[in-house]
C-alpha cells in the first residue's frame, strides 16, 4: 500500500476516505507507523455515537505521541513538526456520503472489517468511484466463511451452530455480501476496473498465554460467543437451550483460559 501511494507534501497532501471508520483506530495506526505525513483524512461512519468516541480517543491519542491536536468542529487538525493531518469526521451512510462528494479524489480509500457487512456489487463500485486514476484500495479483514471455536465437546451440533451461524450473515436486511466475501473480491474487484496488486490472509487466532489472555482478549472472546448466541437465537434448526449451553460452555472455557478462536480472512491492496 504504501509503495503504491504518491509521496505527499504540503501543497499536496494525500486525501484519504476510511469507510466505517468507527473509534479511529485506523488513523491512529497509520499515523503511529508514519504513514501519514500530510493528508486530509475523511472518517465516515454511520453511527454518530462511535465518531463521538473517536473524537476525544484522536485527541487523547495525540497528546500521547507527541502531535498537537486543535478541534476544529467536525475536524481534528493533527500537527507534529512540519507534519499536518486533518482528520474530518462524517456521521453518514457510506452511499450517502459517496454522492456528496466529487469522484476521482481520493488517493486512498481504507474499509477495515467492513465490506462484508454491505452489498459489494452495488455499493462498491460507488466508494471506488470516489479514487483518482491509479488511486490505492486497501480493504482488510474480509470475512471469508471460517468460523471455529476450540476444543470442541460436540463436533455435529458445533458444526450445525456454526453452518447456522453463517447463514445469518447472508440473510442480513440490507443484504450484505455474506460469509464468502474475502473469495468474492478475487472477482469482483476486476469486474468492476480495478487492479488487485496482493492479497493475503489476515487470519484471526486468539489463543490463552499460559492460561490467560493478553490485552483485552477475554472481552473480545466473550463478546464473539455472545454474537454467535444472539444470532442464531430462535431457529428452528437450533433448541434455543442447546445454544444457551454451549455459550455457557464457551462463556466457562474463556475465565478458564482454556478457549481458542480463529477466522478466516482476506485483505486486498491495489489501483483503480
Amino acid at each position: 500500500m504504501v509503495a503504491a501511494l504518491p509521496r505527499a507534501a504540503a501543497d499536496r497532501p494525500l486525501r484519504v476516505i476510511e469507510t466505517g471508520a468507527g473509534i479511529g483506530t485506523m488513523v491512529e495506526r497509520l499515523l503511529d507507523g508514519g504513514l501519514l505525513t500530510f493528508a486530509n483524512y475523511d472518517a465516515v461512519d454511520l453511527q454518530p455515537e462511535a465518531l463521538e468516541a473517536a473524537r476525544p480517543r484522536l485527541h487523547g491519542w495525540a497528546a500521547a505521541h507527541g502531535w498537537t491536536a486543535v478541534a476544529d468542529g467536525d475536524t481534528a487538525r493533527l500537527s507534529r513538526g512540519d507534519r499536518q493531518v486533518n482528520v474530518h469526521f462524517h456521521a453518514s451512510d457510506i452511499e450517502a456520503f459517496a454522492a456528496s462528494q466529487p469522484t476521482g479524489t481520493a488517493d486512498l480509500l481504507l474499509a477495515h472489517a467492513f465490506l462484508d457487512l454491505i452489498d459489494t456489487p452495488r455499493s462498491l463500485p460507488r466508494l471506488m468511484r470516489l479514487l483518482r486514476p491509479g488511486g490505492v484500495f486497501y480493504f482488510t479483514l474480509n470475512f471469508d466463511g471460517v468460523t471455529a471455536f476450540l476444543p470442541q465437546a460436540d463436533p455435529a451440533f458445533e458444526g450445525r451452530l456454526m453452518t447456522a451461524y453463517h447463514q445469518t450473515m447472508d440473510e442480513r436486511v440490507p443484504r450484505s455480501s455474506g460469509r464468502f466475501t474475502g473469495r468474492h473480491l478475487f472477482d469482483e474487484l476486476p469486474r468492476m476496473g480495478a487492479t488487485i496488486l496482493d492479497a493475503g490472509a489476515s487470519d484471526w487466532w486468539v489463543r490463552p498465554v499460559e492460561g490467560s489472555y493478553p490485552g483485552d482478549e477475554a472481552y473480545f472472546l466473550h463478546f464473539l460467543v455472545e454474537t454467535v448466541r444472539r444470532a442464531v437465537g430462535g431457529r428452528p434448526d437450533l433448541a434455543t437451550s442447546d445454544v444457551d449451553s454451549w455459550a455457557a460452555r464457551r462463556h466457562g472455557q474463556i475465565e478458564a483460559g482454556d478457549l481458542i478462536y480463529m477466522a478466516h480472512q482476506w485483505d486486498f491492496v491495489g489501483t483503480w
